[in-house]
């Protein structure tokens, strides 16, 4: 900086000199009496202060001005280890790409397996609502995950209740919850949520954060108005409850066939009911032997009701046989019982039956 300031001066020196003689040889100018400099020995002084002020900064050479009329402004040279380029403002683009997460949760087709939206049932009725929800994350659901209650009513119905089977990602569930109908009519509304092994919930819809649910609505049954007693073939009902024969849960996939006076399975030549595909692909309930079915409807049947329903031998196709619907049947040894369908799994056609079969008193 110091053999800067004194270039300057130097420069300035100069070019006053210039100037001097100049204006020396004008015409009309009138030298004063005071003698002045021989413009040869002011350069030779510039020259001598330019080597002295090299040899005593010997940083480097000095720039020449430029040859242009008028003094260049010098511009600082920057040192590319003291000042580093700034960075650019331009941000590089992101390469990041959302990843799935480990519990995500979607509605199976159909989510309402039973008890649609808006079911109207009678005060007090215990029914099960079952859901299929699929698996849409990265984790398995174990046993250890459970469907969890979210909001709403919960209508008698546990706070958890645990899934029995392992969801790979990309499979799907049945979850079915026991409920039980509120005493006082209006409409009920019971929101569920998937916990996972940490406790955390997680639901569906496009932001994993929405419960599902089940909407009932409680209606008040009628008394009906006395009327004068009609005779009727009906038989009379038993002076005693009726007993239980067999009641249970069962499994069943293609070829099976079960004894409905046992709930045995591929058991004994007393098999009422065949599982069966036909050559199109439809999935059948086989009558065998002398067993009787027949569709009863949506309420629970009693003893009475399947003694004395009107029954058939007709093959039932599975795809007509909702969850929730009831089925009254009469066994190969004519014990009257009903069924309904649980579940039906579509990726490997299992079918869950719920049934009862009671003894004649």
């Amino acid at each position: 900086m110091k053999s800067r300031a004194l270039y300057k001066y130097l420069l300035l020196l100069t070019t006053t000199l210039m100037a001097a003689q100049t204006s020396c040889n004008m015409p009309g100018f009138k030298s004063e009496s005071t003698p002045t400099r021989n413009v040869t020995q002011a350069y030779q002084t510039v020259n001598a202060k330019l080597t002295q002020a090299a040899e005593t900064n010997p940083a480097g050479p000095v720039t020449p001005l430029p040859t242009d009329s008028g003094i260049a402004s010098a511009s600082p040279t920057v040192d590319p280890q003291q000042n580093p380029s700034p960075p650019s403002s331009t941000a590089p683009p992101s390469t990041l790409t959302s990843l799935p997460k480990c519990d995500q949760a979607a509605a199976g087709i159909p989510i309402d397996v039973t008890i649609p939206d808006d079911t109207v049932i009678s005060p007090g009725k215990a029914f099960t609502k079952i859901w299929r929800i699929k698996n849409i994350g990265t984790c398995t659901w174990t046993n250890a995950y459970s469907v969890a209650y979210f909001s709403g009513e919960q209508m008698g119905a546990p706070a958890n209740v645990f899934i029995t089977n392992q969801v790979p990602p990309g499979q799907s569930i049945d979850i079915a919850v026991d409920m039980l109908a509120p005493q006082s009519a209006g409409k009920y509304q019971s929101n569920w949520k998937m916990r996972n092994t940490g406790n955390t919930l997680f639901g569906i819809g496009p932001n994993g954060s929405s419960p599902f649910w089940v909407r009932i609505e409680v209606v008040a049954t009628p008394t009906p108005s006395p009327t004068a007693p009609t005779p009727t073939n009906t038989p009379t009902a038993s002076a005693t409850p009726p007993v239980v024969q067999a009641r249970g849960t069962a499994n069943m996939i293609p070829g099976d066939k079960i004894d409905l006076d046992t709930l045995q399975i591929n058991s004994s030549e007393m098999d009422d009911i065949s599982y069966e595909t036909n050559a199109e692909g439809q999935r059948l309930l086989m009558p065998l032997g002398a067993m009787q079915i027949s569709r009863f409807g949506d309420d629970l049947p009693s003893f009475e009701d399947c003694r004395a329903a009107e029954l058939g031998v007709s093959p039932i196709p599975v795809d007509e046989m909702p969850a929730g619907i009831y089925w009254c049947y009469r066994t190969n040894q004519g014990l009257p019982g009903y069924l309904n369908v649980t579940n039906f799994n579509v990726d490997n056609y299992t079918l869950t039956l719920n049934l009862i079969t009671w003894s004649i008193p």
